[in-house]
């Protein structure tokens, strides 16, 4: 019988521990059934008849971390612009705009766009990318003449070719635009990469009368992962700070013009920003995993994905390596019982405490644990996704748990948004 590469490894590994060498072997992680946290949400699911893949909002922890981000702005002239594709569910943005007083969304496509104009008309909304001509032209032909906020956006523009294309819209469609510059502080996604550029792009705007220059967007995600991130952000602001000089300079001072920047990983690195007013925050009022910085401490996980076991093998077993399950559990006795669900996205198991992905089995295609993991069929296994955007979409209406109870559900946007 011929054995597959990986049941070498195993049989070899298994042949070393036998033979007194010494191996390093991982310790039991198992702790019984969930914390008292998950237990109280599992038996809330299960009162409400949830028994399918399900992403769940604690409310009470949204609005904790609704009250960490009003703590932070108050006292500093910053206004907040909550990023709508981290929150994808029109109660959850509504949730988050009134806890925190603010109307101003950030958008990054058509189909959110046409949402939140049919849903939250009074939001003013600023792209978060710019969008191909031919869906400006069709949202301008559609709503060039309503007045609603939500339906005079500030488009996003990156490029002379971009701000060209939607120009010509301007004059075929003879009804005014707003643009917003989007300046590459250090992301390198696009974006003008100098004041020069940033120079040109507002002469360009200038030369047609139903054009208006906005302001400006720069996004400095990169901050929050560099070796030395006091260093880039003061080089980002400067960049942030000679952009500002060049459109005042071209167009005057303006307090109204968006002067957008930051994210949720960088936000409070910037509530002494003395250039921008306003931050972009999306993912932090959620917490993904992703999001577990250091510049987030005080933020709490909101959204879990509560996955029921379909089923459990007391043993698991390796295909083709059936025979050697047994000594698997002496390898790692985190391998010994087996668990399957619908299915795990991307997303990492956060209860009960000591499961992991099989690496024998497939890849993220059963978890395993040892015999201390209480866990049955039907019982719930809880996820913390790693991103929030686009993660909103898989799972149907929110579940929205507050107070120990499932106290309603809530309608995401279209899945295209």
């Amino acid at each position: 019988m011929r054995i597959s590469r990986r049941g070498a490894i195993v049989a070899g590994a298994v042949a070393a521990v036998a033979g007194g060498a010494a191996v390093l072997l991982p310790r039991d992680q198992g702790q019984g059934g969930h914390p008292p946290y998950f237990a109280r949400l599992q038996a809330a699911l299960k009162r409400a008849g949830i028994a399918e893949p399900t992403l769940v909002i604690d409310r009470q922890r949204l609005e904790a971390n609704i009250a960490v981000v009003r703590q932070a702005l108050a006292g500093t002239p910053l206004a907040l612009r909550v990023v709508t594709k981290s929150l994808q569910a029109p109660r959850l943005l509504e949730s988050v705009m009134i806890g925190c007083q603010t109307k101003r969304l950030m958008v990054f496509n058509s189909v959110m766009l046409q949402a939140i104009l049919d849903q939250i008309p009074a939001a003013e909304v600023l792209l978060g990318r710019p969008l191909p001509g031919v869906l400006v032209d069709d949202f301008v032909r559609r709503h060039g003449d309503d007045a609603t906020p939500a339906a005079q956006p500030q488009w996003l523009v990156d490029s002379p070719s971009r701000l060209a294309e939607y120009l010509a819209i301007v004059r075929a469609r003879q009804t005014p635009v707003n643009l917003n510059l989007e300046i590459d502080v250090g992301l390198h996604r696009g974006g003008l990469p100098d004041a020069r550029a940033v120079a040109e792009m507002i002469e360009l705007a200038k030369a047609e009368p139903l054009a208006t220059v906005t302001g400006l967007m720069g996004y400095d995600a990169q901050v929050a992962g560099v070796p030395f991130p006091k260093a880039e952000l003061a080089r980002v602001k400067r960049q942030y700070a000679a952009a500002n000089d060049v459109l005042v300079a071209k167009l005057g001072h303006d307090p109204s013009r968006t002067l957008n920047t930051a994210g949720s990983p960088t936000y409070r690195l910037h509530l002494d920003d003395k250039v921008a007013n306003e931050l972009a925050i999306g993912s932090a009022f959620v917490k993904p995993l992703d999001f577990d910085r250091p510049t987030l401490t005080a933020h709490l996980p909101a959204a879990f994905i509560a996955e029921p076991v379909l089923k459990r093998m007391d043993q698991a077993l390796i295909p083709t390596l059936e025979p050697l399950a047994g000594a698997l559990d002496v390898l790692d006795p985190n391998s010994r019982r087996g668990f399957f669900a619908y299915g795990y996205g991307d997303a990492e198991p956060v209860s009960p405490p000591g499961l992991k992905f099989s690496p024998l089995y497939g890849e993220r295609a059963m978890l395993t644990g040892s015999a201390r993991v209480a866990l049955n069929q039907d019982d719930f296994i809880f996820f913390r996704p790693k991103e929030s955007e686009g993660t909103f979409l898989q799972y149907g209406d929110l579940a929205v748990y507050d107070g120990g109870e499932i106290v309603g559900r809530w309608p995401t946007f279209p899945v295209a948004a």
